[in-house]
């Protein structure tokens, strides 16, 4: 199982040489060009000149030939946005969706986007925090301490951000300290018992090191009722403290370090019922409770515990930038981080005791980038590299609750006519032995549990230049060569005797068991006809022939031994034949209890546990200065995001390993099979844009083509999660982004993304062929429509009403749902699995509003405000529900909320 892609390496290296060369060979001495700093206050001050990064360098906004959103500090304040999670309020083109738990967030750019449910899974949205990669989300999540912005770079950005960056970069810029003393603090109540109390100062530590501190604390009871467990999930309880030390003499070195650390622990995430089925009423039969689908937006769900999301997280950074010349700048960025969880769930999302399920997860991450940049009169410059060194252990155990037995019971009872017990002693008799197996279904316990590990390794070689042609017209060419190496272990078993059982084997035992006896009834009528009174020979006739004492004595006697050997023979070439027919073998409908199959670990004697990769992405721009005012480019960029591992109970072998693996002893009775690892996705993107600033109006109009080939789907099955690459993916769209001050205390803004995706090709989904279909859960249409009126009062005071309205178009929120499956069908019932998810759409009209006053002398301000104010109610996604097929569940979003913050600056 080892991946090698180096036909590209040659050349990439090459064309990095070839970049830094050209970026570098002119003349040292060259000066830079001096910025107008009188243009640019005037821009500031007409709030048009947005410092951002995206591209390793300072530009503003308007100048950045990229597709990139910025969400200012004053945005985060005024929206109330407290994390990651809320961002997707105010930039369209971003979907984020919170799930399973507190660390499981995934992001979603221009519809591309996954990794949040398996830490084998590297995100296709890179995150950066000060210039640090956050791998996983559950690194990502702390509330946002002392943001000065956040950029949402949209499409593939490896070039620059090397590896899982092939559908975009959020990147988050926090304030440096400042040789000012300063500070601020706040606090706010709201809906839920919400209470927010945050603080943050900084000043002068000398002449030459100036530090700051941030901390802050987060609480709010859960918004759903657990009306199984007694308490409330979806709530919020977490805290941070971030401290930073910045040595700057006004010479040519500065060093800026940060340390954090952030921990959350909180009861997440609430599940309720859609669709019940037959075991939805078996369940019932015990005791078991779940929502009627008619209250799934009612805020009450139903576990038998709480659920665990401990997370731990810190980490420390160093950036050291160095001015070697007036032109050459050498930056250094180090950082360590390490981030634990510790989660429990009960995964049957009922209030019976019927499923649990925990998991501890550890990850360390060590990243290194160099780079230096050069900055001449018609040449910008960087070349640099990154490192990347992480190892994640995730251990996992499932137990059977005191209440599966009895719910197994019921089913037993209903689907094979007998009790539990009753269907123990018979699968032992089968086995063998008929006392073997009483007592062990699904006894309360431990059924699986094992651990998984991962280390990966990481060697990224970037370069860019632009170069000025001629006034007004520059050429971008960047380059990235990236060399990723994975090494993944598993150390799992299941202990669970029923999902062990080959119930093709018993039930080929039940067929001859059951038919030998009337085909050798029938056998000797047709061959001794004068012995049967009816159609087929009763005992006593088949015991006088067997003893001789029938009409046909011992000629009789003699051959009825020959007719039972053939009647045998029959029966078990029929039983051979459809031992796999759920119509003949009745046992089969038994199977979907059979959630623990045997474990076949990694490495082996034939998959090697490891996967190593190389691409070179690069970028070519064109960006020409129509006007002042005006300037339009057109780009093409490449992405790349190395295989991700099922670092799960999941990880099955592929059906294609399947002979090797039998030919070397090492499959179970009952072997399932899957996916262990999704090989590497890479995107391309066609981009024309267009940017206009004219003091009090501005816009951005980006129109694209974007693929992504390999695309690493991660669906869940009602059971399990399936991993796979998802053939190819393309989406055209359109975004605009545009900003109004038409009057002085008047604010508007507008943003409207418009998307055209489709599954170019898909043959493998959990649920078929899928190629040539729209893939569910992107809105075709996507509208942020927001106004500020900041009215001046006499005494030098501000009133503040802001307003924003979020709109997405409705969309089916999934795919298919693959428990729908039906391997008896002409199609495996793929179209019923499709049609499963149909009815279940999603469409979003969020509206938040606040009103701030501003108390210009105290440097204090009283807001009030509110999220949702329609409580506008959707489903964040569904799933077939576990342990009762035929069921379906689902996440809902957060309803209406509300409350006042009181900030005060000093």
């Amino acid at each position: 199982m080892t991946i090698r892609n180096s036909g590209k390496a040659g050349l990439a290296r090459m064309f990095l040489c070839g970049v830094a060369t050209a970026a570098f060979a002119i003349p040292m001495a060259a000066q830079a060009q001096e910025q107008d700093e009188s243009a640019i206050e005037d821009d500031i001050a007409t709030g048009n000149a947005i410092i951002v990064t995206a591209t390793k360098r300072e530009a503003t906004l308007q100048e950045i030939p990229v597709a990139v959103s910025v969400t200012t500090s004053e945005t985060l304040q005024r929206e109330e946005i407290r994390d990651l999670k809320d961002l997707q309020t105010v930039v369209p083109s971003l979907r984020v969706t919170q799930l399973q738990s507190s660390a499981n967030t995934n992001f979603i750019i221009r519809g591309f986007g996954n990794g949040a449910n398996n830490a084998g899974i590297e995100p296709s949205v890179g995150v950066f925090i000060d210039g640090v990669y956050r791998s996983r989300s559950a690194s990502q999540i702390s509330d946002l301490p002392n943001v000065s912005r956040i950029e949402v770079l949209r499409g593939p950005q490896s070039t620059l951000f090397g590896k899982n960056a092939s559908a975009g970069i959020i990147s988050l810029v926090t304030s440096e300290p400042s040789f000012t003393p300063e500070g601020s603090a706040e606090i706010s109540y709201g809906k839920y018992n919400a209470q927010v109390v945050r603080g943050y100062i900084t000043g002068p530590l000398s002449d030459s090191f100036a530090g700051s501190i941030a901390a802050g604390y987060a609480r709010r009871d859960g918004y759903n009722r657990d009306a199984g467990s007694g308490t409330r999930t979806n709530e919020r309880d977490r805290w941070f403290v971030r401290g930073q030390l910045l040595f700057d003499n006004g010479d040519d070195f500065t060093a800026r370090v940060i340390a954090d650390y952030d921990s959350l622990n909180e009861n997440c995430c609430g599940v309720v019922n859609l669709q019940p089925s037959s075991f939805t009423q078996a369940l019932q039969a015990i005791g078991g409770e779940v929502n009627a689908p008619a209250d799934a937006f009612a805020n009450t769900v139903y576990n038998n515990f709480p659920s665990t999301n401990d997370v731990q997280n810190g980490g420390v950074s160093a950036q050291f930038d160095l001015d070697v010349s007036d032109v050459l700048t050498l930056t250094s960025i180090t950082a360590y981080r390490e981030t634990a969880g510790d989660f429990g769930q009960d995964v049957d999302f009922t209030s019976a005791d019927l499923l649990q399920r925990f998991n501890e997860q550890k990850l360390k991450t060590f990243t290194q980038e160099f780079r230096i940049s050069a900055d001449w009169d018609r040449v910008t410059a960087l070349a640099g590299m990154f490192y990347f060194d992480e190892s994640v252990r995730e251990d996992q155990r499932v137990a059977y609750g005191e209440d599966f037995r009895p719910f197994a019971n019921v089913l037993t009872t209903s689907l094979l006519g007998q009790t539990l017990t009753q269907a123990e002693g018979t699968l032992g008799a089968l086995a063998g032995d008929p006392t073997q197996f009483i007592g062990t279904f699904f006894a309360p316990g431990i059924v699986e549990s094992g651990f998984f590990t991962l280390d990966n390794k990481a060697l990224s070689l970037f370069a860019q230049v632009d170069f000025e042609v001629t006034d007004g017209l520059t050429l971008t060419l960047g380059g990235n060569y990236t060399m990723d190496d994975k090494t993944g272990a598993t150390n799992y078993q299941s202990t669970g005797v029923f999902s062990n059982l080959d119930l093709v084997v018993l039930g080929n035992r039940a067929i001859v068991a059951q038919g030998t006896p009337g085909a050798i009834a029938v056998g000797v009528c047709l061959q001794l006809p004068g012995v049967c009174a009816g159609s087929a020979a009763t005992p006593a006739e088949l015991a006088a022939v067997i003893d001789g004492t029938s009409i046909y004595g011992a000629q009789g006697a003699a051959a009825y031994p020959l007719i039972a050997a053939g009647a045998q023979a029959q029966v078990q070439a029929f039983a051979d034949a459809n031992d796999t027919n759920p119509n003949v073998n009745s046992l089969l409908i038994a199977q979907a209890l059979q959630n623990f199959p045997r474990f076949v670990n990694i490495p082996n004697a034939i998959e090697s546990g490891k996967t190593s990769d190389n691409d070179f992405s690069w970028t070519a721009r064109l960006a020409y200065d129509i006007s002042p005012d005006l300037n339009v480019y057109v780009s093409y960029a490449t992405g790349f995001k190395a295989s991700s591992f099922a670092l799960s109970r999941d990880s099955r072998p592929a059906p294609g390993d399947a002979a090797a693996l039998a030919a070397a002893g090492l499959l179970f009775n009952n072997q399932t099979f899957g996916s262990r690892f999704a090989g590497p996705e890479e995107s391309e993107v066609i981009e024309i844009g267009l940017k206009g600033n004219w003091g009090d109006y501005s816009m951005n109009l980006t129109g694209f083509r974007q693929d992504i080939d390999g695309f690493q789907s991660n669906v869940f099955t009602g059971t399990g999660f399936f991993l796979a690459n998802a053939g190819k993916q393309r989406t055209y769209g359109v975004e605009f982004e545009g900003l109004a001050n038409p009057v002085d205390p008047l604010t508007l803004n507008l943003a409207v993304t418009w998307l055209d995706p489709s599954y170019v090709s898909f043959p493998l989904s959990p649920f078929g062929n899928i190629s040539g279909t729209k893939p569910a859960g992107i809105p075709e249409w996507t509208v942020v429509l927001g106004g500020q009126w900041a009215q001046p009062l006499g005494n030098g005071d501000t009133v503040l009403l802001r307003s924003t309205y979020a709109f997405e178009s409705n969309t089916q929120i999934v795919d298919g749902l693959p428990g729908f499956l039906d391997p008896t069908l002409p199609d495996g019932g793929q179209a019923q699995a499709i049609a499963a998810a149909a009815p279940f759409t999603r469409q979003v009209d969020e509206l938040s509003a606040s009103i701030t006053y501003v108390f210009e002398d105290a440097g204090a301000e009283l807001s009030i405000w509110g999220r949702n104010l329609l409580n506008d109610r959707y489903l964040l996604s569904l799933f077939d529900s576990p342990a009762q097929p035929g069921s379906i569940s689902g996440y809902p979003n957060q309803p209406r909320t509300w409350g006042a913050t009181v900030r005060i600056g000093f």
